[in-house]
């Protein structure tokens, strides 16, 4: 008798983060949405239980030797997972970080791409790798296959209407002070007293590059009275050689950021930015090199594979077609093959890992997305919807965590995980259908019942920044004011310009906009919303005197640091081609703190207890005014929730952001810009972070959000709408005003959605 087939992923008594015990049963083959306020438990769930789980058992199933060269995986803490498939993790976290990693890497046509060249392009310039920028054989000798020549913006540098002496040297280590400014201010060959502007060609040149005849300048030590010999070089020639010509990766932070703005990025003047060398470029398939191949919109690339007649290369271009068509289904038809990887969003970074499993004939596999519609267009999301019931279809279980009422109205499952935030999250508050859910009493439940209200009264405004005739990216000629004092959404499908408009061309004509984005702010373990906001340095102040003692023994960096973990709680021993271990530390037991900073108490708790304090629980503990000021602003952003010794590396996106965006409640009179910044909130939290941004507006700050969700752009006071599509067909204003005449204008794809939802 046949067996019958489990029908049910299992998760017993799950207690991974704020998980408490939680029993959850997910449908196979079925389309199911972690749904959940930021900080209930649902990527604890989905990513640190179920995928992690799966993942560990199926690589136990390889070599010692190879999985000792692959990520480990803790067990999670559960009673038991039962009828677990293979998982694969569809995140948005970056695809690559270096500047040789583009689009047609990431989907990997680029080898498929050198291959119908090496066969169908004349004349040929050789096999595959003759086509490649990172290969020898093809690369372009001037800038090595980069495609990018920097050069020194000497405009930037140098000030021509001052003198050596007033300051003409805008660069801090060769002026201000600096032992290397004697070069300058010393100089028997011109006068530091004397413009810049009236130097004589030969000054010019003895200051810029250096004189013909070598110069070796006599440098008196103060501290010493020692006498250097010094070989005098140009301002120009000096910093190409100590800045440019170098890696400087290895200078203070402030140093290398400084030396940056004086840095001119272009396309390489010998290869025009392909990277490429001369044989490879001349190499063509029906008048196209390989390069057009790469700069076309993708949109546009697809009819030219379309007319290859070459027999070879025919079949070549049919494996080419069928990534880039499922690259249009998810909606990057307006990419380019050579964008980089490490200018994508997000989102767009989701995608394009979605990409690879579309051709897939896998099945009964577990697909675990998270928020793939984040960062999308109501239009793009759609398009996304799809291809998830496509993979359901396929008999996949696909597990979503999201927000969107757009994606929860086609899940076959909805499970809520709540009902608040960290401590008082981790439980299982629904189960069940979409109907299901809507005649429930949870927070997510009463978002979904609820209309859109448009902005009933928008502010006025008179002033403005004027952005004129912009053609950066796609962008027509776009003119346009953004206004001051008011809070501003700028709208459109994914590549309408939207970026392109306010993070690049705006930020840059007005320099002094204060741009919170979501890039991480910490990478390392050591690094916690107590130090990040500086209520740490308050806190072993408070400890110290109480104890009188000094308040390095507070540091788990210091003093206080367990002798053997050095303040990590846990060690990573080798262990050769076993399983790599990551163990407690067994002297400090995890508390990262050595016994003698334990004993110390402030008001009956110790400093490791006092850090696993919430925010919420913080502001109750202490009094201090100077403590509580930065704590209660994390409240307000709804990061009540975190606690305050939690490492900064693990917060989500959207928390980062808002923890930025924490440090600047309290100003005046600046323009913030945001981007995207309702990623990964629940509806509730977005309601939370527009009464922060209203407030800062009532300050007198202008608030311009580049932004998709629909309960953000009809609270807005004014609405910018791009489009109307993406890449070469988007780059346009197509609305400006309020959000009440956005839903009149029938060209705008962003009025339509949101006339639905009003």
């Amino acid at each position: 008798m046949q067996e019958e087939t489990v029908q049910s992923i299992e998760v017993t008594g799950a207690r991974v983060n704020n998980l408490k015990h939680i029993n959850v049963t997910i449908p196979k083959e079925k389309l199911v949405i972690l749904a959940g306020v930021s900080g209930s438990g649902k990527s604890s769930l989905a990513f640190d239980t179920i995928a992690a789980e799966s993942s560990r058992q199926w690589q136990a199933t390889y070599p010692m030797f190879l999985r000792n060269r692959l990520p480990r995986y803790e067990k999670p803490a559960a009673d038991s997972i039962r009828n677990l498939t293979p998982s694969v993790v569809v995140d948005q976290k970056a695809i690559g970080s270096n500047a040789r990693s583009t689009v047609a890497t990431a989907v990997d046509v680029a080898p498929l791409i050198r291959l119908l060249f090496s066969r169908a392009g004349q004349p040929s310039a050789g096999g595959s790798m003759a086509y490649s920028f990172n290969h020898p054989y093809g690369m372009c000798p001037a800038c090595t296959g980069l495609g990018e020549q920097v050069t020194l913006d000497e405009e930037k540098l140098l000030d021509m209407d001052k003198t050596i002496n007033e300051g003409a040297i805008r660069f801090s280590q060769f002026s201000g002070g600096s032992w290397q400014e004697f070069y300058y201010r010393c100089n028997p060959l011109y006068s530091a007293d004397k413009k810049l502007r009236d130097f004589t060609p030969e000054e010019w040149k003895a200051f810029r590059i250096g004189p013909d005849e070598p110069l070796v300048m006599d440098f008196i030590r103060n501290n010493t009275g020692q006498v250097s010999k010094l070989p005098y070089e140009g301002v120009v020639t000096r910093f190409n050689r100590l800045y440019l010509n170098r890696d400087i990766s290895k200078l203070k932070k402030s140093v290398q950021e400084e030396a940056m703005q004086f840095i001119r990025r272009g396309p390489c003047p010998v290869c025009g930015g392909s990277g490429l060398n001369p044989k490879a470029l001349a190499s063509k398939i029906d008048g196209y090199n390989i390069s057009d191949y790469h700069a076309m919109q993708i949109s546009d690339l697809i009819p030219v594979l379309r007319r290859i007649t070459h027999p070879v290369g025919q079949s070549i271009a049919q494996q080419i077609l069928t990534c880039l068509e499922h690259m249009m289904d998810v909606g990057l038809g307006y990419l380019s093959l050579s964008r980089r990887t490490d200018s994508l969003s997000g989102g767009e970074a989701q995608r394009l890992k979605l990409v690879r499993h579309l051709g897939s004939s896998l099945s009964n596999i577990t697909y675990i997305f998270d928020e793939p519609t984040a960062g999308l267009h109501p239009a793009d999301a759609e398009k996304i919807g799809i291809l998830l019931t496509r993979l359901r279809d396929q008999h996949n279980t696909v597990l979503v965590v999201e927000h969107s009422r757009q994606m929860m109205e086609l899940a076959d499952r909805i499970i809520e995980l709540g009902p608040k935030a960290g401590a008082a999250g981790g439980e299982v508050v629904y189960e069940g259908s979409l109907d299901g859910l809507m005649a429930a009493h949870t927070l997510t439940a009463q978002s979904m019942q609820e209309k859109l209200t448009v902005n009933p009264a928008p502010l006025l405004w008179t002033e403005g920044y004027p952005l004129e005739q912009v053609t950066r990216n796609n962008l027509k000629q776009v003119s346009v004011t953004i206004p001051k004092g008011v809070l501003t959404a700028v709208t459109g499908v994914a590549g309408s310009g939207k970026s392109s408009l306010i993070s690049q061309e705006f930020v840059e004509r007005y320099p002094d906009c204060i741009v919170i984005d979501q890039k991480w702010i910490g990478t390392s373990s050591r690094s916690t919303p107590a130090t990040y906001t500086g209520v740490m340095d308050e806190i072993r102040k408070l400890f110290a005197k109480e104890n009188g003692v000094s308040a390095q023994w507070f540091s788990f960096n210091s003093k206080g640091a367990c002798p053997v973990c050095k303040g990590k709680g846990e060690i990573t021993p080798d262990v050769a081609f076993a399983d790599p271990v990551t163990i407690l530390c067994e002297e400090c037991q995890g508390h990262r703190y050595n016994s003698t900073a334990l004993e110390y108490q402030y008001h009956g708790k110790n400093i490791e207890q006092v850090m696993a304090f919430t925010v919420s629980e913080a502001l109750e503990f202490f009094p201090q005014q100077k403590i509580r000021t930065r704590l209660q602003c994390l409240e307000d952003v709804g990061l009540g929730y975190i606690t305050l010794g939690q490492p900064t590396s693990t917060l989500s996106g959207g928390e980062v952001q808002r923890l930025k965006l924490a440090s600047e409640l309290h100003k005046e009179g600046n323009i913030y810009i945001l981007d995207e910044p309702t990623t990964g909130l629940h509806h509730r939290d977005v309601v939370c972070l527009l009464q922060l941004l209203r407030r800062l507006v009532e300050q007198g700050n202008t608030v311009v959000v580049i932004e998709h969700r629909q309960e953000m752009i009809v609270a807005a006071d004014w609405v910018i709408d791009m489009g109307p599509e993406g890449g070469k067909q988007g780059g346009q204003v197509l609305f400006c005003g309020t959000p009440q005449q956005l839903l009149q204008c029938e060209q705008s794809i962003t009025g339509r959605f949101l006339g639905r939802n009003v």
